[in-house]
């Protein structure tokens, strides 16, 4: 590889001359083949001749210029005239197309537009043009992507004056497919009806929200709906702690005592598992009641289990169902109530290993952004930075 594309990473340049010491100039000759930009013709003649002077990516911490030497030409074939095209370069720039670039991923790396533009010495609003530029191409790269096979979907907070936002996941690749403005079937309809390749989506995850599972029965036909494990498991959870409140409201106050509650049993050291096991034994009705919910949610945590094997533990799940419908305790009775609506969604996590941890997370990376940006109005804006930055 010639020195030159190293030093430039420009092809076909050769450097006649480097100056400057705060700041580089290279003086430069374009070597590649040069042809009209109308008729792609060969037969050339030279009418004038000029310097070009472009910025370009900088030389460690020494801002770059690149004198190039430049001609106006007449096109004997077509009859045109036009000045020289550089490759890297676009037509009517005074920058290269390598320092727009390594503008964008200052930006993007979280360096604001004030202290880049006052480094590199060019307009706040020019960094964010350039910035929504890259962003598009990228976005525009994959504008025609059909939808995941592996679908997550769920809901997040974007603005007091605009609400919430739904957000599309792949689960299958990791990334973010997609996010949209509104939460209800009313404002995610004219998305999902222009939505390409809904028939193409086999699993949905998601939470235990009767709003987002009418909207897929309606708009992905071939689809199952998985439930959340960890939603499933916080709602068990939140119901045994509010009838632990009536049953002791003092010991529900204790934080040790409550930290002990929230944790599986296998989860507990040894002195943790004596110290709950005492607490217990002082309420016997309150020890039977912590039976059944670890028996339950230790059903729920199998996972990647067999259809054969599923339909095995089929009869167990509806014998504690069954249970919680015959209890006194209206906690117990209106959890029976929620996870018999939602039975099917429920026995399909022992079968798919997928869950909704990764929207989750990108939940996370998404509020970042926000932060970062000292928050968002225009949601074009938003949705454009979120489908870069968490593909």
């Amino acid at each position: 590889m010639p020195h030159e594309e190293i030093l430039l990473g420009l092809k076909d340049y050769e450097i006649k001359n480097i100056e400057g010491r705060h700041q580089v100039i290279v003086s430069v000759r374009y070597t590649g083949l040069i042809q009209c930009p109308h008729c792609q013709g060969e037969r050339l003649r030279i009418k004038h001749s000029f310097v070009r002077r472009v910025r370009h990516a900088d030389i460690g911490v020494r801002h770059c210029w690149l004198e190039l030497e430049s001609h106006k030409f007449n096109c004997h074939t077509c009859g045109r005239y036009f000045n020289q095209r550089f490759p890297g370069i676009l037509p009517r720039r005074r920058n290269t197309e390598a320092f727009r670039r390594e503008v964008y991923l200052k930006h993007l790396d979280g360096i604001d537009r004030q202290t880049l533009a006052h480094r590199e010495r060019i307009a706040p609003a020019t960094v964010e043009r350039w910035f929504h530029n890259f962003l598009e191409r990228a976005v525009s790269e994959r504008q025609d992507a059909p939808c995941p096979r592996v679908l997550g979907i769920d809901e997040h907070f974007f603005s007091r004056k605009k609400g919430f936002a739904t957000t599309f996941c792949d689960l299958e690749h990791h990334r973010v497919y997609d996010v949209t403005l509104g939460r209800s079937e009313a404002a995610l309809e004219p998305y999902l009806q222009r939505l390409k390749g809904r028939e193409q989506v086999r699993v949905v995850c998601m939470d235990l929200s009767d709003t987002y599972r009418s909207i897929i029965q309606k708009y992905f036909p071939n689809a199952l709906i998985v439930a959340d494990r960890f939603h499933v498991i916080r709602l068990i959870n939140h119901q045994f702690l509010n009838l632990w409140r009536l049953l002791d409201p003092s010991g529900s106050r204790n934080r040790g005592l409550l930290n002990l509650m929230r944790r599986h049993y296998h989860n507990l050291k040894a002195e943790q598992a004596q110290r709950l096991t005492a607490y217990l034994q002082t309420m016997p009705a309150l020890k039977i009641i912590y039976d059944f919910k670890q028996r339950l949610t230790n059903l729920l945590l199998l996972k990647h289990r067999t259809a054969r094997q599923c339909r095995q533990l089929i009869p167990s799940w509806l014998e504690h169902l069954r249970e919680l419908a015959y209890s006194a305790f209206p906690q117990l009775a209106q959890l029976g109530r929620t996870l018999s609506s939602w039975s099917e969604e429920i026995v399909r996590m022992w079968r798919f290993t997928k869950n909704n941890g990764i929207t989750e997370g990108f939940h996370t990376k998404m509020e970042m952004i926000s932060r970062r940006a000292f928050g968002f109005r225009n949601f074009d804006n938003y949705r454009l930075r979120v489908r870069v930055m968490c593909a």
